[in-house]
């Protein structure tokens, strides 16, 4: 059962990667976006390295506010504490 399970999904994945690059050489091999050049291909580059670090730079702060609220949880305060005053 397991043998012939896999062998179909082994053919059928097979047929997918055959028949998708005909399905999607249509418009001589130009995209959704249309022509790029140079310029293009550059400013999308650009927009990579500009990307990942602020998303890494993103999730880093809400995983330290998520610590620090964790660690107030852990020792029973809310931080009304640190304030000071009455």
């Amino acid at each position: 059962m397991t043998r012939r399970l896999s062998t179909t999904a082994l053919l059928a994945l097979t047929a997918l990667l055959v028949l998708a690059a005909p399905a999607l050489a249509h418009d001589g091999g130009e995209g959704l976006y249309g022509e790029t050049n140079d310029r293009v291909v550059t400013n999308a580059g650009f927009i990579l390295i500009i990307f990942f670090p602020l998303f890494i730079f993103a999730v880093s702060m809400l995983q330290w506010r998520l610590e620090v609220r964790k660690a107030r949880r852990k020792v029973g305060t809310n931080g009304d504490e640190e304030r000071g005053g009455w």
